[in-house]
């Protein structure tokens, strides 16, 4: 598995930005490690972090490397700040950076896929919101998504200064399709990815996981819904991004 730190300029976001990507690689001689890939290009899953982290957090704290390595899985982990994944009121096109540029700016420096079945996007936090939103908003870009210990109904948040800087009020939430709950009530699913979330039953968004969860039902929306053990910490997210990439639906 190859380990690269990319830094690169976003037309988007008129800035230059980050990403940790992994790149899969045939080997036979690592030790403790499998190496898998396949001929042409890769498939590649969407890594997205949580509020309070960066892009180098999944590699810092789990192992995602080995796992994807062992499934000849290329992973792209971009940095967003505190962005919500949206393109913010007052701020920057965030959005359109993660789920339109960055897609095809890393397609075009790495030999990555841009076939949709080979396509998967997955968070953690605020980072499970952005991997719904994107499959609510796009289902023709992605084959997956996954939400671990989502923020998934960020309408019942507190609007302080931060998050009405980034939403404006719930009316305008709605509107610019940041509600996933509204997405949900609004999607075709048949058009939809296959979907998945996992929440600790002792984490402080489980509501919101339930939220989603029965809004999904009321649709009739599949998704794959679980509930474990555990709070907001990185010992259970290690554990699931394992179980997330064998349940990915990779040509293998």
């Amino acid at each position: 598995m190859a380990f690269l730190q990319a830094h690169f300029f976003s037309e988007v976001l008129g800035l230059s930005v980050q990403a940790d990507v992994v790149l899969p690689q045939r080997t036979r001689g690592q030790i403790g490690m499998a190496g898998a890939a396949r001929d042409g290009r890769h498939p590649v899953l969407f890594l997205l972090h949580g509020l309070s982290d960066d892009h180098s957090i999944w590699m810092r704290r789990t192992s995602v490397e080995r796992y994807a390595s062992e499934a000849g899985l290329a992973v792209v982990m971009p940095a967003v700040h505190r962005s919500f994944y949206a393109d913010q009121v007052t701020g920057y096109r965030y959005w359109t950076y993660v789920s339109e540029e960055l897609p095809e700016l890393v397609r075009g420096f790495f030999p990555l896929s841009d076939r949709r079945e080979d396509t998967f996007v997955a968070g953690l936090s605020m980072g499970g919101y952005g991997a719904m939103k994107w499959a609510l908003r796009r289902p023709g870009s992605v084959a997956a998504a996954v939400s671990l210990s989502g923020a998934l109904d960020v309408a019942s948040l507190e609007l302080g200064d931060e998050l009405t800087a980034t939403f404006g009020d719930r009316e305008r939430m709605r509107r610019d399709g940041n509600d996933l709950l509204d997405l949900l009530a609004r999607a075709d699913p048949a058009e939809l990815p296959r979907l998945r979330a996992w929440c600790g039953t002792e984490d402080e968004l489980l509501g919101h996981n339930r939220r989603f969860r029965d809004a999904a039902r009321a649709a009739g929306v599949d998704l794959q819904y679980e509930e474990g053990p555990g709070g907001h910490d990185w010992a259970r997210w290690d554990e699931q991004i394992r179980d997330v990439v064998d349940w990915l639906p990779l040509r293998r």
